[in-house]
């Protein structure tokens, strides 16, 4: 019996992905749950597993398409027939509609509902809705929003509902912008993102408006100097460019500091064989965790978020530490939850795992999702020091550059000390430069002496 493998759907918002790769050959042998393509969304990339087992007969895509959800991935010739011998049947059948909600299978054994989803499958769904709701808390009210607007347009002959997706809708509505006289430049005018900024775009121009945004810049034809290169944007490259974008909005500040990590080295080396056994490294990184997570319940300022528009400061009751990744993809920023509650152990053998994720493309998008502050360590690279930007919503982040050894006068004499040279940038609109000095000095002084965390 030859049965199709379809994309299924991975998150409430995400319409379509790029296949970044096809992981299974034509006359392959696959089980349920063995992962066929990488995917990448604006969300995250990952590996989409099958429904079904057997001899792969066709494969419908390949690298580079982009797919919608529902599309035809690949045909396999299952074994379906023998199963069916082998099971005995059933003392009765019937066709009776209730009776096949209620067994979820039809009059051949067909499943109708999805409660026998392949584990791995239905891990992947969960994972990505549970990222979908957390990402962006507005989703339950974006999603009500557009189901009103659906339902009225229904019931006015007169009105066309707008093809975009909810999130386009909410973005129309915080810029003011009417939907339905925007026009979409997608398949059979769908109407994207940009579609939406464009529209805002063209309206300041034709009212007068003078300014205009950077992004918005024709750039000069680069070909008439030389030989050029041109590739698109990855999905990841995108984001963050969004991300950085959005960020720079808020009035930032780098404050820069040095710590004594002498003792704090001297600790690491003593039990990193301990947390080795344990499946962790441990690393200044993983203490920084535990001390950053304390430093934030001591100024509850940095863990937070402001509302400009409702003038309102949220503070958080939990701790989650993203920590930045370097990936052959971009910067991905796994976050270790709950980390006041987590011992140096824990939270060096998660640090591992979730980095390890990262690299070879197994980071789900909730494992990146819901972080209050992040650290972003590139002493294994270099430098003496740099500016990393705050992740709006949230209003900090440590940087953290290589260590050295450098002479210092303490009493009468100068002695080699191994010391760490941090930067701290936060919003300056939260923080003021005095609170942030306390803030890293804190921080400084905890991993000077390790046991000060304790105190």
């Amino acid at each position: 019996m030859i049965k199709e493998v379809k994309l299924p759907e991975v998150s409430e918002n995400i319409e379509q992905g790029d296949v970044i790769k096809v992981l299974v050959s034509v006359g392959d042998e696959i089980s349920i749950d063995q992962p066929l393509i990488e995917l990448e969304t604006d969300k995250a990339l990952f590996e989409v597993p099958s429904t079904e087992e057997g001899v792969v007969k066709e494969i419908s895509v390949k690298e580079g398409d982009v797919i919608n959800i529902g599309s035809v991935i690949l045909k396999v010739e299952t074994n379906a027939k023998e199963k069916k011998e082998k099971t005995p049947e059933k003392k009765e059948k019937t066709t009776d509609k209730n009776t096949e909600k209620e067994t979820g299978q039809n009059e051949k054994g067909e499943e109708l509902n999805s409660a026998k989803k392949p584990e791995k499958l239905k891990q992947v769904n969960e994972k990505a809705h549970s990222f979908e709701s957390q990402r962006n808390p507005e989703s339950e009210t974006e999603s009500e929003a557009a189901d009103k607007e659906t339902i009225k347009a229904s019931n006015d002959p007169d009105k066309v509902l707008a093809p975009a997706s909810p999130s386009v809708r909410r973005l129309a509505r915080e810029l003011g912008v009417e939907i339905n006289i925007v026009s979409g430049s997608g398949k059979d005018g769908r109407i994207s993102e940009e579609d939406v900024k464009n529209f805002v775009k063209a309206s300041m121009n034709i009212s007068g408006s003078t300014s205009i945004h950077p992004s918005g810049r024709s750039l000069p034809d680069f070909s008439k100097w030389g030989e050029v290169r041109i590739e698109p944007m990855s999905k990841i490259r995108i984001v963050t460019a969004e991300s950085m974008t959005n960020s720079w909005t808020a009035p930032m500040v780098t404050q820069f500091d040095k710590a004594d990590i002498t003792l704090a080295e001297e600790f690491r080396k003593k039990y990193s064989e301990v947390v080795k056994s344990k499946g962790g490294n441990l690393t200044i990184t993983s203490l920084l965790v535990k001390i950053c997570s304390e430093a934030l319940k001591k100024f509850p300022q940095f863990n937070s978020s402001i509302d400009v528009n409702k003038k309102e400061i949220i503070y958080k009751n939990y701790f989650n530490i993203g920590i930045a990744v370097d990936t052959d993809r971009g910067l991905l920023v796994p976050v270790i939850r709950n980390t006041d509650k987590k011992n140096i152990v824990d939270i060096s053998a998660e640090l591992n795992e979730l980095a390890e994720k990262a690299r070879t493309k197994k980071i789900m998008p909730d494992e990146m999702d819901g972080g209050n502050f992040t650290i972003s360590n590139l002493g294994g690279i270099g430098g003496t020091a740099f500016t990393p930007i705050v992740y709006s919503p949230q209003v900090a982040i440590l940087g953290v550059s290589r260590a050295s050894n450098e002479a210092v006068y303490i009493g009468e004499n100068f002695i080699p000390r191994m010391l760490l040279p941090m930067s701290l940038t936060y919003d300056h609109r939260i923080i003021d430069g005095a609170d942030a000095a306390r803030f890293l000095r804190w921080i400084c002084e905890a991993l000077e002496n390790p046991m000060y965390v304790f105190l």
